[in-house]
């Protein structure tokens, strides 16, 4: 079913072709940690981008309300405590760590959400976004609050939003005034990481500000785990899906290699998997 705007709301057309909707309707503030963001019509993908980007679709999307950042490690230790909650790394003993330098992936002995690096790295800290939460931990805790993971398409319009029609949410230009926007890779990826934009992991939700819409880190910083199962754009609806989707970009997406803070960016992993780059935030219907 067609969706319509809200009456206040205009149409225009992005500098990249998308139509959406114009930001003259503003989101409603639903709570102090989601924002409402307006129904209507946005182009998925891109017709220019990587594979599974391919080809752009057009979506009709019902009004939805999305937390304003991904869920904090703090937040996730108050679930955890209150539900008495084992994550699924600390069942399987081990979880995904990259490694600077070589760009290998490993299970690492000892990382959890607790200490994503290992036992031997940092304990997480309590203002970042948690990462090392599989799929399924992630949708028990949006579970726990009432609330669910986002699609793939609700993330991807709130993107376009919040960008103004932008390649990114925040915009086009990843640098401002000199200031980076987001927490991603810079330098040469894999080989050096230079933390010019303040982090070389994970930041502080909200450390770049907000943007046009009011959200924190919904680009770069984390990847997010969405509701969907992860296809290429062009597959048969019947074909079944062994990966979920991820959206949003993180501290490891070079813009020269990944660049997957895009607005229309992907990735994608199995739902037991726990990465340190890779968190989430929840999704509801408006409520009132």
């Amino acid at each position: 079913m067609k969706v319509r705007p809200p009456i206040d709301a205009r149409r225009r057309r992005c500098r990249t072709g998308v139509v959406a909707l114009a930001l003259t309707a503003l989101p409603v503030v639903a709570a102090a940690d989601m924002i409402r963001v307006p129904g209507g019509q946005t182009r998925i993908g891109d017709d220019a981008g990587r594979a599974d980007e391919r080809p752009s679709f057009v979506a009709a999307v019902a009004a939805f309300e999305l937390d304003r950042g991904p869920v904090t490690v703090a937040a996730f230790a108050r679930h955890v405590a209150r539900r008495d909650i084992v994550t699924e790394a600390e069942r399987i003993g081990s979880a995904s760590v990259m490694t600077y330098g070589s760009g290998r992936w490993q299970l690492v002995a000892g990382a959890n959400w607790r200490r994503p690096l290992g036992p031997d790295g940092p304990a997480a800290t309590d203002t970042h976004p948690v990462t090392q939460v599989s799929w399924h931990d992630a949708q028990a805790y949006c579970t726990a609050q009432g609330k669910r993971l986002p699609t793939e398409v609700e993330f991807e319009h709130a993107a376009r939003l919040a960008g103004h029609g932008g390649r990114h949410a925040f915009g086009d230009a990843l640098r401002r005034d000199g200031r980076y926007r987001a927490n991603v890779w810079t330098g040469a990826f894999p080989a050096l990481n230079t933390g010019a934009d303040g982090y070389k992991v994970t930041s502080p939700v909200g450390a770049y500000g907000r943007d046009g819409l009011g959200f924190e880190d919904l680009a770069g910083n984390v990847w997010e785990w969405t509701a969907d199962w992860y296809a290429p754009y062009g597959a048969p609806a019947a074909t079944p899906g062994r990966e979920k989707a991820q959206r949003g970009g993180s501290f490891l997406c070079d813009p020269d290699v990944c660049y997957g803070f895009r607005v229309s960016g992907r990735a994608h992993a199995t739902p037991d998997s726990a990465l340190m780059h890779v968190g989430f935030r929840c999704a509801r219907e408006p409520v009132g």
